[in-house]
């Protein structure tokens, strides 16, 4: 193995910290429309379905995101 392979690969401190983040873009919005609805709303089931329904949107932009973020640039 060269150093050239070794360089490329992320630590695992990379990777805690990327994952923090997307795990944060994910559930924020999710969370915080989840609340919204119930506040307005006053209906818990249909709350969480909207929490549920932007919770999954989230997940295919962190998709998205994770790709852009994960990879490991040779400057």
């Amino acid at each position: 193995m060269t150093s050239d392979n070794k360089t490329n690969k992320l630590t695992m401190k990379d990777i805690f910290l990327k994952g923090s983040i997307i795990a944060v873009i994910v559930t924020i919005p999710s969370i915080a429309s989840f609340m919204i609805a119930w506040v307005i709303l006053d209906d818990l089931l249909f709350a969480a379905l909207i929490g549920a329904v932007i919770h999954f949107i989230a997940m295919g932009f962190s998709l998205k995101i994770s790709k852009k973020l994960l990879v490991k640039r040779n400057l």
